[in-house]
């Protein structure tokens, strides 16, 4: 289901600022940050395309929670979104997320529900 919490200005981060770093945890605590050069909104859904990101997904499937922050240097402006993720490997979203994505097939498509998102 759609995320009802992206306000339009939040979308607009999400569109223009590149990457977006994801924050994630695995079950015991231990914190990874990688870069997402493919965090959208596609279809009303926020996404990213995993090309190869093993320790980001492993964390995910171990613990769904989430966060993602885009900022931009020159007016240091951005956004912070925090939620839960789940891993898609088949599927519609799947399928148009590798449909838009010009660097190969994704290993998989990450789905967030998103639970907060700010502009800061």
């Amino acid at each position: 289901m759609p995320s009802q919490k992206l306000t339009e200005e939040v979308k607009q981060a999400i569109a223009q600022i590149r990457p977006s770093l994801v924050a994630t945890s695995s079950k015991s605590g231990k914190p990874n940050v990688s870069p997402k050069g493919s965090f959208q909104v596609l279809e009303g859904e926020l996404v990213f395309a995993d090309m190869n990101s093993p320790r980001t997904v492993a964390n995910l499937k171990e613990n769904p929670q989430i966060a993602v922050i885009g900022l931009d240097p020159a007016t240091r402006k951005g956004y912070r979104i925090w939620g839960r993720a789940e891993v898609l490997a088949s599927g519609p979203l799947y399928d148009k997320l590798c449909a838009k994505t010009a660097r190969g097939t994704p290993k998989h498509c990450v789905r967030i529900q998103v639970d907060e998102a700010v502009l800061f």
